[in-house]
């Protein structure tokens, strides 16, 4: 890792949990707030407007995320994800992410987003230093784009993964959460854009998150079967795990493919032997496992008049409490349990 101003090596100390695992990334939810309303995130309920969302003076502010980030580099944490709600949406968000890029020992700043202010602030981002990019879509069609996301704005998020790739932010990343019946009659149309375009292409499956989540059994598929649903369109070409791949197993769909499709298999196939990642969700709080319900309260830490020693040991709070895996999958077998999170401030 090389420092920002005069390019010498810094040495950066090894953050471990209880099972060994390397804490390195950090995943900062921004915002609840979001301009889509997709149907696996939202329910009945918050579609009708009856979700009250936070409030400004909820969200930890940007002064409070700066300082947070501070102290967890300083600890050995070097990746960063901006997510949301939809993180694009927060005032003043180019400020607070040129202010991060500043922040010395952080390799990598990322950020998810849900495509439609992208062509707005995609050479801003660039230029910052966010270079990888994921966008989530679940079609490329546009009017079950509007069904499932309650928003007719297909063609403005597609613009916005053309500026993205003109731009040159590498790797672009298309995230497509897999639903039986809603959109997995698409599943061949999103491989074949991987054959074209320099995209890796992710097939998520669906998770039971959230107090009223629409997951069932009939609608969950697992990376099993969506990677055997694409066993007649050419040889999946297994690829050598790069530090951008995070928990995909990536393919090629053919050798001469130019991008990739990457197989996210929190459920069937769950990754928490290998977890690098704590959450700071929208409310302030630090969360171990997107699939298991403890929470540290940070914001009250922060609040309290406290110390960056303070900061520090409420993160190693959470890093000592994070489980060695969510047993998700057992859950739905026995009870069909779910974590009761909320997805827009989790952050995914």
């Amino acid at each position: 890792m090389k420092d920002k101003k005069n390019q010498q090596p810094v040495n950066t100390p090894v953050l471990t949990d209880m099972f060994s695992r390397t804490i390195s990334y950090l995943r900062l939810s921004l915002t609840d707030r979001c301009n889509l309303k997709c149907m696996y995130c939202v329910t009945e309920d918050e579609k009708n407007g009856c979700l009250v969302k936070l409030g400004q003076e909820e969200l930890l502010t940007y002064e409070e995320l700066l300082r947070v980030v501070r102290v967890a580099v300083e600890m050995g944490i070097t990746k960063l994800r901006l997510t949301g709600g939809e993180p694009l949406v927060r005032h003043n968000i180019m400020h607070f992410i040129s202010n991060l890029a500043s922040v010395q020992g952080i390799d990598d700043i990322r950020i998810t987003t849900n495509g439609v202010l992208l062509e707005k602030y995609a050479q801003r981002l660039f230029a910052a230093g966010v270079t990888k990019i994921n966008i989530s879509l679940d079609t490329l069609k546009p009017e079950r784009f509007t069904e499932i996301t309650g928003v007719d704005c297909f063609n403005r998020v597609w613009k916005g993964i053309e500026t993205a790739l003109a731009i040159g932010f590498s790797p672009v990343k298309l995230n497509m959460v897999v639903m039986r019946d809603i959109n997995d009659d698409e599943l061949p149309a999103f491989a074949e854009l991987s054959r074209e375009m320099p995209l890796q292409v992710r097939f998520i499956e669906f998770m039971p998150i959230g107090t009223s989540t629409r997951w069932n059994q009939n609608t969950y598929m697992s990376s099993d079967e969506i990677m055997e649903r694409f066993r007649t369109l050419g040889e999946l070409i297994p690829m050598e795990k790069q530090q951008a791949d995070g928990p995909a197993r990536v393919f090629k769909l053919g050798a001469d493919a130019v991008g990739s499709l990457g197989f996210i298999s929190p459920i069937s196939h769950h990754f928490c032997d290998r977890c690098n990642r704590l959450r700071l969700t929208s409310e302030g709080r630090l969360r171990s496992c997107l699939l298991h319900d403890e929470e540290t309260d940070l914001k009250s830490v922060l609040r309290a008049g406290c110390s960056d020693a303070d900061i520090r040991e409420t993160l190693l709070t959470a890093i000592r409490n994070k489980p060695k895996g969510h047993q998700m999958a057992e859950r739905l077998k026995e009870d069909g349990g779910d974590c009761h999170g909320r997805m827009s401030r989790i952050g995914g």
